[in-house]
């Protein structure tokens, strides 16, 4: 995996991967930000792939990746809860739980990076059907 990091003034760069480019800044996206982003997009993939292997009808997922930062240099992440909205049934609730589970547990590389310094919760909302 690589990639590349351009600055193109003042606070603001462009990073590279696979031909695609996202603005980095620090008013916008901070780079604290998109590893939060980069959190919430990992598990994400991970609960709609294992929902979808448990045959959990779903429609919505929404995840809110929340933090707070130490007072002190380098300013790192205290702890992260992600909040998981899910529109499926009750019914599917612990489905729901395992699937997440075995992402931030197994799966997601990123939240095992980050578990070494910051510990990370959840909580669950189910949506109802639209």
């Amino acid at each position: 995996m690589q990639t590349t990091t351009t600055w193109k003034s003042g606070n603001a760069f462009t990073s590279t991967y696979k031909g695609e480019q996202i603005e980095i800044d620090g008013d916008g996206f901070s780079p604290k930000a998109l590893l939060l982003t980069g959190l919430a997009g990992c598990s994400g993939i991970d609960l709609v792939s294992l929902l979808e292997k448990m045959r959990v009808p779903f429609g919505s997922v929404a995840i809110d990746a929340v933090t707070e930062q130490t007072d002190e240099h380098p300013r790192v992440f205290k702890a992260i809860n992600l909040v998981y909205r899910v529109q499926t049934g009750e019914e599917n609730r612990d489905k729901v739980a395992k699937a997440i589970d075995l992402s931030l547990e197994k799966y997601c590389g990123v939240a095992a990076m980050l578990q070494k310094n910051s510990p990370i919760t959840y909580t669950i909302e189910l949506l109802p059907a639209a």
